[in-house]
Parts: C-alpha cells; structure tokens; sequence
C-alpha cells in the first residue's frame, strides 16, 4: 500500500471536552456526553436526567432534547431550581447538535438565570458545565472572543470544584478559541504548558481523555506530527490501565492522523487493532468504515469491495440513531466519489439504504440528516441517468436546507440542482441555482472553514468545482458585460475561498478594489477551463474584454508542465523559447493584437490554477521577454489590496538571515553579503545567523518602525499549510505563526509593513498547488507587498538582483514593481545571469505601486 494520499481526512474537533467521539465527513461536530455530577434519587436520575444523558449517549439528539425540556418543565413545577438549571444546560448541547442555536442560546440563558437568581449558592461545577455548554455555543456562532471569556470563568469554577479534568478541557478549548482569534503563537504556548502538566499527572482515565483532547486540538493547528506523538502516548497509558478507556476511539484517531502524515500503511493497522479492541458494534464500525474509506482514496477497490456488503448489513442492522444515520449517510458519500461504483455494491442497495435513512430521519426529527441522505440518494439517481427522480430528491434537499438556513447542506444541494439544470440544457436555471450554491459558500466562510474542518477538506472535489463550473456557465458563447463582471468576482472569490482552506479559517477581510487607482495598470484574470483558457482583462475606465483560447485542460497543462522543465538552465533553449512563446500567445497575444495595453505600465495577474507556478516575467513573444515590455505583479485578488504606496523617503528595513548550515539545510554563503549590502542602501536593522531567532524577530518587528522586513533564509511554501515554512537560527518556523509575528504591531494600518522580502524560499517539490501558500503567506502577514522564489536561485544571483532592487527603490516615484523589473533587466542585459532561471522566479505579489 506504497501510494500517494489524496487530499482528504477526517478530523475530530471537540468544542466541549468532557468526553470525545469521533465526526466523520458531514457529521456536525459531536459535543461531549454530559456528565450528571449533582446528586439525585433513583428516580429522579431515571426519569429526569438520566434518562437524557443516555437518548444523548447513543446519539438520540432529538428525543434528548424532549425529555430534558420535559425534565426542566418537571423540576420547574417541582421548585427544584438547581436541577432546572441542569437540565437546561443539558438541554442546551443536545440543541446545539442539531444546529438549534436559537434554541440552544434560549436554553442555556436560563439556566445562566437560574444560577445567578435563584440558586446563589449553586455548586461550582454546576456554574462551569453552564459556562463550558455557553463557550461551545458561542465559538460556533463566530463569537470566539467571548467565548474565550467564558472559558476562562469555566475554568476557575472547575478549579474551585477540584476538577481537574473540567480545567484542563477548558484551557484546551481556550487554545482553540485563541486560534479562531488569530493568536496562533499563544495557542500554542498554551497547548505547550498543557503538556507539561498532563505529563506530570499520575497515569489515569482522566490523562488518558487529556492527552487526547490536547491532540486533537494540535491537529486543528496544523500540528500533525505532535498531535501523533501525543496521541500514541495517550493510547500507551490506557493499555495499561484495567479498564483500557477509550482504546478503540483513539486507535481510529490515530489511524486519521496517520491518513493525513501520508502514512497509510500506519493507519491501516491502526483501523485493524480499532476494530479487534472495540467493546460495542458501534467502535467496530467505525473502524471498519474509515478502513473502507482508506482503501477507496487509495485506489485500492479490491481491498474494499469484500468490506462493502457487511458494512452494508451492519448499517441495515444498527437501531435508529444520529450516529447510525450519518454512518449510512457516510458510507455512500464515500462510494458515491467511485467512478466504478456499481462494481463495489449494486446501486439499487444503495438507493435504497438511502431511502430507509430519510425515512429514519424523518422518525427522529433529524431534518439535517434527512437532507444530506436526500443529496447523496439523488447523486444515486443521477449516475443512473434517472434526472427527473435526481431533481426531486436533490430540490427537496435543498427545501429542507433553506428551512433550516443549512448553509452547508444548501451549497451543495444547490450545486446539485443547478448541474442538473445544465444537464438539461437550462443554462438560466442553472445559473441561478449555481449563484446561491457560491453564495451559501461565502456565507459559511466563517463557520466552515474555522470551525468545522470536515467539510473544508473536500475543497477540492466539493467547494473548488462549484466557482468552476458557474464561470464556465457564465462564459460560454460571447458573455455579457454583467457576466464577464460576475466572473471576475467569482474568480477573485475563489482565490479568497482557497486561501481561506489553506489557512484553516476565514482570515481574508480586506475588500478594498484597486483597479480604478492605478490608470496605467491593466489587471488580467486567464482561467483555465474544460475546453478553453479564457482571459478576462480589466482597465480602469473601460470596458471589461475577454479573450479565449480553446485548448483542452490536459493540454494546457502538460505544456505549463513542459514550461516550467525547460526553465532548468541545462535545457534546450530553443525548447523553452517556443513553449514560453505558446503561453504568451494564450495570455498576451490576443490582447496586445486588440491594443489593449495602450498606455499600459504595469501588468498585474490573477493566476488561476497551474499558472501560478509560471514565471510571467519569462514569457518570450520572440524578441524580447514580458519583462522587458511591461513591469509584472501577481494578486491573489485586488480585493485584498491595500491601495498605499511606498515612501521612498522614509524607507528602513529589518534584514535577517542565516548563511551557515543549519537543521540540515545547506549554507548560503553570498547571504551575509546580501544582508551588508542592503544594509548601506536602506537604514537597516540586521539579524544573521545565531542573532535570527523567532524570538529576536518577533521583538525586532515590534519594536521598529521599519517600513520593510527583508529574510534571506530557507523556507517552503506548500499548498499543505503543516508544509510552509521558514528557517530561523532556533527552528522552523510555520507560516500561522509568521504572519502573526509580522502583524505584531497592534491594528493600526499606518504600521503595516509595507514590504515582505524572502529571497531564498523554494515551493515544496511534487506540489503544483505549492504558490498557494506563498500567495497565502503574502496576504496573511498584513505585509502590503511580497517579493518571493518560486524555486531556489543561486544565492549569487539572488544577491545580485535584491542590491539593485534596493538601489532602484531609493529612486523617486518608482513603484516596487517597476524597481524589479529594472532589477530583472539589469541582470538580463548586464551580468552573466540573463537566463529565465535566475532573474524570473523573483515575483512581486501584492500593491505594485
């Protein structure tokens, strides 16, 4: 099972750690089961709470939630106050599982009530288990700042109780909140201090839950690798503990961890020992069902097609609950992405699999579940060619979404809907329905992408698609002018949406257009598509134009491939000549052809796909390079543009950079060079080698007002944000936590820097996505522009070109784009570096001006 993963996992979250289970990929995240700590009679407890606690145990959210109300309505009429407020503390989680947050806000202000009225001298666990069920509500209606607060309060009651276990679960989840704040360097500072003390506790059931919970919360970070190690030692403390709490749970996370660390050979065996250790048929299934999926992203149907009937029957067998629900619902998500799927299980049992989970659905008032069974049953019909039957379920899908304001379950039932449309030639139904999918999307962007990071894992095969198609609707025959504007926004919104799902959050705000500022600026968007590139190109004042080439997607790529082989100084340069030649025909021909760069100063790019790992400073129209025509900048959207330009009368910088080898890196011997050199043309602060720490930097950064932060050092950038990085004297340094130190200087725009410089980065190998997180690192260090490597450059070269950046930038009225281009140029026609390789990798990303 040597072979590559795709690029999905599934990812466990809890919000409130009192206990854990696992979420697979469209189950909403599960809450803790709470634990009942007052003291009750009997009857009472099998009546009341109890009753509650195990309808909520074996996932029955709905009947959880009518027997809780019918507890609190009884311990009302009873004047019991304290198990009132219980109750509707309880009440409110069950509430919150089924996305009722109204109801669930409802439910735990009065018990907040309750507690503060009528109950003064309420015991301290009881105030932390309100305050713990508060801070889960509210971090996933966005408010994660007072969730944090709460947290807080929580924590100080658990520790007034002695619990221990409820304290370390509430600074768990302050890391988290801190997280979605985007104080990702205290976060984990924090999770560092929590190891510390769950080390020092004695080996128990309660580190055991620790420990996990505590990898679980690095794994929302990015942090995989701790996160396994956390988690293995979490999994070695509960086999030697009689009761061995857990072992299953944490032998399928682990599996999923392995998933993700590319290691499926790991997370097989971990799968197979989850489902030997289980102690009830659910953990069983669970494992099997992530061994199943495992199999299936691996290319590997003869592994698992001897699964697929027994998990069949064990679904058809599992009593009614919502684990049993989204476990069906799961199973035929994940056969649902087979393109041979009626070779793993006959589709009819599928259907109707389906048709028996919305009728279940329907029985315990699961509408969230109803609706997800009713899209995957209508992707069954679709295969099947059974459009009408498809177009029923899949409306009905979305009826239930919209009544719910699902937002997650409407983009992708809208989608459905609206490629069912086009599948029947209805190019206006299907835009409308496609718009609302695009719409729902950036609604979620907040929710989604911060908190639930299931669905943000299929970026690619169920978010990446639906901008996609909706532009290939919008463009097809000759566009109107308000199809080409829609476009266009739905291109830069796509970039935003990517960027989004790399950084794990929705982190992107700025929406300032800058396309009307720079009059000498022409802004073009080429976007590759099934049959065609198309260019869109944008001039202030003017019309917009588009630009087609129809070329199929394969083609198109295979020769940016080819492109990018031939840049190696050691090709043919009559090859790379005539493929550069080809790009520019698509991209610059046909406009220049119209004279629409007339007047024209500064090209500016929007890359789309793999055309973000081309160096557009390098295409040849024969004669000369673009460089050497029009100065070039990248965006990943004028959206997120700030429009200040640099004061080349103030400028200063801070210059760090290591030149010795380092954690197994090589030395970089012209940086100390560099650095010195830079250092005469601009009033500078320098950081070399043992002096370029983390720490250094980040008080560096803070402390100075320089205007430009310039790190010629080793780093990646990859389109797995666990990959991007960069190198100080003291470690790696990860791209969250970059651009958190870089944004050290409080809000104030005025003290942005206004310049990024990292000379010596590379894109990770094997990653045509790699630019992404370059592209991600330029906008999230709040940096106004980025100059950057697409690969490696003789660190010669790379100092040669910087000093003359540098020297260009002091000249009066010079924009930064035009300062590198006069760089590129000098080395072209002036130095023994005029190949493409060693001037056109240094990119401008950002403000140009």
């Amino acid at each position: 099972m040597a072979f590559r993963i795709k690029q999905t996992r599934w990812l466990y979250v809890s919000l409130s750690i009192l206990s854990l289970c696992l979420a697979f990929t469209v189950t909403p995240v599960r809450a803790s089961p709470p634990v009942i700590t007052t003291v009750l009679s009997s009857s009472q407890r099998t009546n009341g709470l109890e009753q509650g606690r195990n309808l909520y145990q074996s996932g029955r959210f709905t009947e959880a939630v009518t027997a809780w109300q019918t507890a609190a309505q009884q311990y009302h009429t009873q004047g019991d106050r304290l198990n009132e407020a219980l109750s509707l503390s309880y009440l409110s989680l069950a509430q919150q599982e089924l996305n009722q947050w109204q109801a669930g806000q409802q439910s735990i202000e009065q018990s907040l009530k309750l507690l503060q009225t009528s109950i003064p001298s309420a015991d301290a666990i009881l105030w932390a288990q309100a305050l713990n069920t508060q801070a889960s509500l509210q971090l996933h209606t966005g408010k994660a700042e007072t969730a944090l607060e709460s947290w807080q309060q929580a924590e100080k009651f658990y520790e007034q109780a002695g619990d221990k276990m409820g304290s370390l679960g509430s600074q768990i989840n302050q890391a988290q909140a801190l997280q979605s704040l985007g104080f990702y360097r205290r976060s984990k500072q924090q999770l560092e201090v929590l190891t510390q003390k769950l080390q020092g506790m004695p080996d128990n059931e309660i580190k055991v839950s620790g420990l996990r919970s505590l990898a679980l919360a690095l794994e929302m970070i990015g942090d995989s690798g701790n996160s396994q190690q956390i988690l293995e030692q979490s999994l070695a403390i509960a086999r030697k503990i009689p009761a061995k709490p857990q072992l299953s749970s944490i032998l399928i996370t682990l599996g999923k961890t392995a998933v993700d660390l590319e290691d499926p050979n790991a997370a097989f065996d971990y799968f197979e020992q989850a489902q030997l250790l289980a102690t009830n048929p659910g953990d069983q299934l669970q494992g099997r069902l992530a061994q199943f999926k495992l199999f299936l992203d691996y290319n590997k149907p003869e592994l698992a097609t001897p699964l697929a009937p027994q998990l069949l029957q064990q679904l058809r067998e599992l009593p009614t609950s919502h684990t049993s629900l989204y476990a069906a619902i799961n199973f035929v998500a994940t056969l649902n992405r087979q393109p041979n799927l009626d070779q793993i299980l006959p589709m009819k049992d599928l259907a109707q699999l389906m048709a028996v989970t919305v009728k279940s659905a329907q029985q315990i008032q699961d509408a969230q579940a109803e609706a997800y069974a009713l899209h995957q049953w209508a992707k069954l019909y679709r295969r099947t060619q059974q459009v009408s039957e498809a177009q029923q379920l899949a409306q009905k899908s979305l009826d239930i979404a919209r009544q719910l304001q699902a937002n997650d379950i409407i983009a992708q039932s809208a989608w459905q809907v609206g490629q069912l449309y086009k599948q029947q030639g209805d190019r206006s139904k299907a835009i409308t329905a496609y718009t609302e999918a695009v719409n729902a999307l950036k609604a979620l962007r907040g929710d989604l992408v911060a908190i639930n990071p299931d669905v943000q894992f299929s970026f690619r095969t169920s978010v990446e698609p639906v901008y996609r198609e909706l532009v290939d609707l919008l463009l097809e025959n000759q566009p109107s002018q308000a199809e080409l504007i829609q476009a266009r926004e739905l291109i830069e919104a796509l970039q935003i949406a990517e960027l989004d799902n790399f950084f794990r959050e929705a982190c992107l705000d700025r929406t300032q257009q800058i396309d009307q500022v720079d009059p000498t600026a022409t802004i073009l968007y080429p976007i590759i598509l099934p049959d065609r590139l198309t260019v869109i190109l944008s001039k202030a004042g003017q019309p917009l134009r588009s630009y087609v080439t129809h070329k199929s997607q394969a083609e198109i790529e295979q020769t940016l491939d080819n492109f990018l082989v031939a840049l190696n100084p050691v090709s043919d340069s009559k090859d790379r000549d005539r493929l550069s030649q080809e790009v520019y025909n698509w991209l610059i021909r046909p406009a220049e052809a119209d004279q629409a760069f007339i007047d024209t100063k500064t090209l500016v790019f929007v890359l789309d796909g793999r055309l973000r790992n081309i160096p557009i400073a390098a295409l040849y129209d024969g004669k000369q390079y673009l460089i050497e025509k029009y100065a070039v900048a990248l965006s990943p959207g004028l959206q997120l543009m700030a429009r200040r330009s640099l004061n080349q009368n103030h400028l200063s910088a801070i210059v760090g950079g290591i030149s010795q080898a380092r954690a197994g890196f090589s030395a970089l011997p012209a940086v100390e060079s560099e650095l010195k050199q830079i250092s005469k043309a601009v009033p500078s602060r320098m950081l070399l080698n043992q002096q370029f720490t983390s720490q250094a930097l980040a008080e560096r950064v803070k402390s100075s007002s320089a205007s430009i932060v310039h790190l010629a050092t080793h780093g990646q950038f990859s389109s797995r944000l666990e990959d991007t990085f960069l190198l100080t004297w003291d470690g790696q340094m990860n791209v969250k936590e970059l651009s958190e130190l870089l944004k050290n200087r409080g809000s104030d725009p005025s003290k942005a820097i206004e310049l990024l410089v990292l000379s010596a980065c590379d894109t990770a190998a094997g990653d045509d996505r790699a630019v992404l997180g370059l592209a991600g690192l330029a906008v999230k260090s709040g940096a106004r522009s980025t100059i950057a490597t697409l690969w490696p450059v003789k660190d010669q070269a790379a100092s040669m070109l910087m000093i003359r950046f540098y020297d260009q930038l002091r000249q009066p009225k010079i924009t930064k784009a035009e300062a590198l281009r006069q760089a590129q140029i000098s080395l072209i026609r002036q130095t023994d570096f005029h190949d493409p390789f060693f001037w056109s990798g240094f990119v401008l990303i950002g403000n140009w001006i």
